[in-house]
Formats: structure tokens, sequence, C-alpha cells
């Protein structure tokens, strides 16, 4: 069964929360990033990409890069700037756009849980990519991002946030991005060891994102483990900072391709192609969103299509065979436009739903690239059920929005 656990929190003054809560290190290139944080000496970025106040020419994995990082992250504490809560608690941490607001736990998840496959994955990582974040996580000595995990939804869990979301909450604001951020301490020690007893009664957590900071923190963990000859199980290194959602209140948003080519084919010989697995038809100028699983968009020479693909190319009892980014693949980006690794490949890009079916028109429209697809988004249940039977989906398949601010909360490792 899978653990999470109260810890002691390092949060800011709520007078300067909003400026100093970012977005996540790997939704922003360093320009971004540097353009994003500006002249706010609070913004988190200082922390979490540190590269932002060094020449523009730094290399981001040098050993400059975690030490700016530790200077900053002390400034931080030292200034007051973060200030940790008096007594292990959890958290409840919403978010809400439009019409739509979604509630997680935050707590500490198990080290053990995730060398035991009780924290389930979804994704591959990147050895390099979790190794930069493991240089981060053993040079700050914390978890200064949470990661985002969803788990099935409990009854008890969601009546216990609801109690505690009467009261008002300890951060209200809203980002530049449109998106809202609330935040909530649960002190009451009857409500927190309520709490640790029914996630003790969760089987599995899922990776919603942030593959590559779980396993960062886990293995961070570990090693202290082996480096500690007195290592007792319930030292702080044991257990790394995650926002536990309820898997009926997140929605994965589509995550679409862009190709910069047709491979040496001509616009005719590319649909003449497509024939043999889809039924294509042209929709046109307007823009067309796929409605339903196995319909796919595609964007070329300023005409959208759709691509209904046929019987034999996809199996619906198969988690991975039925998803409509493995059809895309087999059928289209292998065979046709020779991309055989979505990892590696230069040609390929891949866009955010989030940013809309126009952001693919634009990118095509501009000759950087020269076909785009949009794909209907998986669903929970398929995510959960990938994980499950210890499947990897193809990389980019889902997009969770909004992305988790950091700084809210951050989870020191002593």
């Amino acid at each position: 069964m899978a653990i999470l656990k109260p810890f002691r929190g390092f949060r800011p003054p709520k007078e300067i929360v909003k400026d100093l809560a970012s977005r996540p290190y790997d939704v922003l290139n360093s320009a971004e990033a540097r353009d994003e944080a500006g002249d706010n000496p609070y913004s988190f970025l200082r922390v979490v990409k540190p590269e932002i106040e060094l020449p523009e020419d730094t290399d981001l994995y040098s050993q400059q890069v975690y030490d700016k990082a530790r200077e900053n992250f002390e400034r931080f504490i030292s200034n007051g700037w973060l200030k940790r809560d008096e007594k292990p608690n959890y958290y409840v941490y919403a978010q809400t756009w439009g019409e739509k607001t979604q509630y997680g736990i935050v707590g500490c998840a198990g080290v053990e849980d995730y060398m035991n496959e009780i924290i389930k994955k979804h994704e591959l990582t990147r050895p390099d990519k979790e190794e930069d974040r493991m240089k981060h996580v053993r040079m700050l000595n914390a978890n200064a991002e949470p990661v985002f995990f969803t788990y099935p939804q409990l009854g008890e869990v969601d009546e216990i946030v609801a109690g505690v979301v009467k009261a008002p909450p300890v951060y209200d604001f809203v980002a530049d991005d449109g998106f809202g951020h609330l935040f909530w301490v649960i002190e009451k020690e009857r409500t927190i060891e309520r709490l640790e007893e029914l996630f003790a009664g969760v089987k599995y957590f899922y990776v919603a994102d942030g593959h590559h900071r779980t396993a960062a923190a886990a293995l961070v963990g570990n090693e202290k483990k082996g480096q500690n000859p007195g290592h007792r199980g319930d030292e702080p290194y044991n257990f790394f900072m995650a926002v536990l959602f309820p898997d009926n209140q997140l929605t994965i948003i589509d995550y679409n391709r862009v190709v910069k080519d047709l491979n040496g084919l001509t616009k005719e010989e590319f649909l003449d192609r497509l024939d043999n697995d889809f039924v294509v038809e042209n929709k046109g100028a307007g823009e067309f969103k796929p409605d339903a699983l196995h319909l796919l968009s595609m964007y070329l020479d300023g005409e959208w299509y759709a691509l209904k693909a046929k019987d034999h190319t996809y199996d619906d009892n198969d988690p991975i065979g039925v998803l409509d980014v493995t059809i895309l693949s087999r059928s289209v980006l292998e065979p046709i436009l020779g991309i055989k690794n979505l990892r590696t490949d230069k040609r390929i890009d891949f866009v955010g739903g989030i940013r809309g079916l126009g952001e693919l028109k634009r990118r095509v429209d501009s000759g950087e690239m020269q076909v785009a697809f949009a794909l209907y988004p998986v669903t929970m249940k398929q995510l959960m059920d990938i994980a499950d039977t210890g499947n990897i989906m193809p990389p980019k398949t889902t997009w969770f929005e909004p992305k988790l601010r950091s700084g809210l909360v951050v989870n020191v490792l002593d």
C-alpha cells in the first residue's frame, strides 16, 4: 500500500506569494525564464532555473548552475521569503480555470514506494534529465518543486477537503496566465492522522506529470539511504513532495505533433499513402478538431483533413494499441514519414493542446513545418490501465494543465 506523510513545509509569506510562485522548470527555456523573472527578486525561477542569473552562454549542466541554485535557495530562506512551518502538516492546493476547480493534497510520498513500483509511471525517463534534477535535489537538499500524482478517488478524502476549504485560504491569487491558485494548511492532528490512514489504504499512486522530477527525488533518497549506515527508514530523505489529485477531477489535454517535411513525397503521394490505413476527408480551410477516439486531424498545405483510422490499425483490447498516438506512429510517422524515434528525431516537434489548433496552423503556414496532426486526448482510465499493466506510453502523449506552481511549498530533506 502507498504512503503519504505530512511534512514541515517551507512557504512564502502571503504578501509575496504571487511574485514568488513560478511555473515549473521544464515548461520554460532559459530565455523565457529570464524574461519572465525580469527584475522580480522573489521569482522562484531563480532557484529552479538559476542559469537566468548567469551569462547566457553558461552550460546548463555545469556545476556553476547548481551552485547558484543553492546560493539563491539559501538566500530565500535567510531573507524570510521562505519560512518553515512549526510542525508537519498536509496542505490542500486548488487550481482553477473557467468553471473548473481541482483539489489536491500536498504531502510526501515514499521513496521505497517508487522503487517497488507502488508509485506507477507511464513514461520513460531520460538519464541526462534525471541526473540534472538529481544534482538539483542534492545541492538544495530539498524538493524545490512538487510532482503531480493521481489516485483512485476516495469519498472520505473529498469530504475532508470540502471541510478544509470552507475556511479562507492562506494563498489566493490568479497568475499571469489566468490560472487561479489557492492553498490551505491542514493543521488539525486528528485530520492529519485520518488522511494518513486513508492514503495508507490506497493500493497505487500514479505519476501524472513530472516523471523526471519523481525519479530524481526517489533516486536521491535511495542514495542517502545507501550512504547512511544507521538507516532506519523514517528519515526525511525517505520521502519526497507530491501533490495528489483524485482521478475523477483531472482532464488530460491532447498532445499534438508537427513534422518538418513529407520525407521526399509530394502532397499527392503522401495523401495516397494515407489511404491504406485511413478514410481521408478534406475539411477545407476551417479548423477541424477530432472529437472521438481513432479520429485524427491533419493540417497540410492550408487545408484540414479528417483521418478516420481503419479497423486493422488499432486494438481496443491492448492498452497501447488503442491509443491514437500509437496509430499515428505505426501508420504514418514510421512507415511514411520515416520517423522511427520520437525522442531523438529532429524532424518532429510536439505541441501541447493548450495552445490550440491555431498553433499547429501557424507553424505549418510559416514554413517551419510541413504537416501537423491533432489527436483525441488520452483518458485517465487509459493512463492508469497502461501504468497498471506495466506498459509505457509513446513520448509526449499526455498534457496536464494547469501546471503546478513552484515555490508555494518546499520540502527540505534534513
